[in-house]
């Protein structure tokens, strides 16, 4: 089929004009050849040269791919991408070669029995030097590059990247396929962003959805509202994903009315299991387990019991004081941002993800009725080394209070030596166990634990795993981000000062700490956090998720 469909783009066969070639090029990475590589083709003559490969030419690749065509006569740049059945896309550009500069040099080698001379150039930063032969009384290049120098025979690129021709053969005429594409032309930019959109999937999410807080907010047949519009649900049906694809997960957001920096927190829900915490945003908070340590607080859906998992948090985000909303408040030499792109691999989540039906959600905490705008999406990108491991994920704990304003308790449950402590039972042992932690401290006054470090520890069946501080210094890098930042006597903005684990406008990136290997049965996993005093109303609380990740053993 797509053989058949190459051909139907092409122009009626036109006689070659002078002599024919097909050149073989392979490539090779600082000194070894490329495995498993689909060497390069280039068929050329006088009148059209085309670059190609050998698995592009025969139609045997999978989408998407491209080939190059030189119109000899217009001295024009063709490029044609097919990006699915049925699917291709082209563009033109009859400057691209003339714009090409290069250093010719006296130096000269033979390859392939043939003389050759040196030429070179910059790209990029890029050192490109190609070796080309003018005896062959032809063009071409393996890539767009140095298309009109001669025949290019090898080109290298920064002494550590080389594509050398390992064949050329003489054709009485090139082949019917080699004539140049008919078919509408696209704009370059156009041509490339669906060619690399083409690449991955991409699972849109929400586009321009407001998170608010107002009794106006209300459910449709596509998005699902919860928390007076605080939290934001959408099913969403991942595709199979292999073990060692790179997954990523993406946020945009903006102000539509709040000032302020707030928490926020991407996260999934399985579809089909029936006690998750979809049943306490559809029941209430109190229908979910509850979890106490001995401070006299409980504390609803936060750790795994039984058959209950807690949200799988994929990403923790904080929002900045007011990006577009306020960027009418003007200082000097300040231009504000319209929009923060929040940009995270979540790929080791990919046990959880692959062929599931799962409800996506986006919280921010807020008290605003304008709120936040979002825009979320996921991209998943395949690629030929994937790991043949079997990989492992169970989400252990999650104390961010998504559900905050539907009566979530805050996780103030460190203000006891015990912290939060989860029991889990392993079917089976797993090796090169690790916890995937996220940690943010809160409590925005002077004495906070905002604004104050404290170390996490982390204790594995009641041994000490791993302790740190979480605290960020590089607040002030995103001051660009925070319009409504109010600036202090001391030269300094709100947004400015260090914090425990956030900034605002920023991602909070997890921790893998390292467990070892664990054996099938049940353990332990507690987290302990030195938690301040609350004064007068003013408490502190600390938002952390675990998910133990692992590799299952045969």
């Amino acid at each position: 089929m797509k053989k058949l469909l190459f051909c139907l783009l092409l122009l009626n066969f036109l006689p070659a004009s002078g002599q024919s070639y097909k050149i073989t090029y392979e490539k090779w990475s600082n000194g070894t050849k490329n495995d498993n590589q689909d060497p390069i083709l280039v068929f050329t003559n006088s009148t059209v040269t085309m670059v190609s490969s050998v698995g592009t030419f025969s139609g045997k690749n999978e989408f998407p791919f491209e080939q190059t065509f030189i119109d000899r006569n217009k001295q024009s740049l063709i490029q044609l991408a097919y990006l699915a059945e049925n699917k291709f896309i082209a563009t033109q550009d009859s400057l691209a070669l003339a714009k090409q500069s290069f250093e010719l040099l006296n130096e000269t080698k033979t390859i392939l029995g043939y003389k050759c001379q040196k030429a070179k150039t910059i790209i990029n930063s890029n050192t490109i030097e190609l070796w080309y032969t003018k005896d062959l009384k032809v063009q071409g290049a393996p890539t767009v590059l140095g298309q009109n120098l001669g025949l290019v025979l090898e080109m290298n690129r920064n002494n550590n990247f080389v594509i050398t021709a390992t064949k050329i053969e003489k054709l009485k005429k090139l082949p019917a396929e080699i004539d140049l594409p008919k078919t509408n032309f696209s704009d370059g930019l156009t041509y490339r962003d669906l060619l690399w959109k083409s690449r991955f999937v991409t699972l849109s999410v929400f586009e321009n959805e407001t998170i608010n807080f107002s009794n106006q907010s209300k459910s449709n047949d596509s998005i699902l509202r919860f928390a007076n519009g605080t939290i934001i649900l959408r099913k969403v049906k991942f595709p199979i994903i292999t073990n060692g694809t790179p997954i990523f997960a993406e946020l945009k957001t903006n102000s539509t009315g709040d000032a302020y920096d707030r928490t926020g927190s991407l996260f999934v829900i399985p579809v089909k299991d029936e006690n998750t915490f979809f049943n306490g945003l559809k029941n209430g908070m109190n229908t979910l387990p509850i979890y106490q340590n001995g401070n006299g607080k409980t504390y609803q859906g936060v750790v795994l019991q039984d058959d209950y998992q807690p949200l799988t948090e994929l990403m923790r985000f904080f929002t900045p004081f007011g990006i577009k909303q306020y960027n009418h408040i003007s200082l000097k030499d300040k231009t504000w941002f319209n929009e923060v792109p929040y940009r995270q691999d979540i790929s080791e989540l990919q046990p959880i993800l692959s062929n599931q039906e799962m409800w996506v959600g986006a919280f921010i905490g807020n008290y605003d009725q304008g709120g936040h705008r979002v825009s979320v999406e996921i991209t998943i990108h395949p690629q030929e080394n994937e790991t043949k491991k079997t990989t492992f994920a169970l989400p252990l704990f999650n104390t961010t209070n998504v559900m905050e304003m539907g009566g979530q308790e805050y996780a103030t449950m460190f203000s006891v030596e015990k912290g939060l402590e989860v029991i889990f039972n392993l079917e089976k042992p797993i090796k090169n166990a690790q916890l995937r932690y996220i940690t943010t401290g809160h409590g925005g006054w002077e004495n906070g634990d905002e604004f104050v470090p404290k170390k996490n520890s982390i204790y594995l069946d009641e041994q000490l795993a791993f302790s740190f501080i979480p605290w960020r210094q590089d607040c002030g890098s995103y001051r660009l981000f925070n319009p409504a930042s109010g600036n202090f006597g001391n030269g300094l903005s709100s947004s400015d000062y260090s914090r425990s684990n956030w900034c605002p406008g920023t991602v909070t990136n997890p921790m893998l700490i390292e467990l070892g290997n664990l054996s099938a049965g049940i353990h332990t996993i507690r987290v302990q956090i030195p938690q301040g005093l609350p004064e007068g109303s003013s408490f502190s609380a600390w938002n952390v998720s675990g998910i133990l990740l692992g590799e299952l053993t045969k």
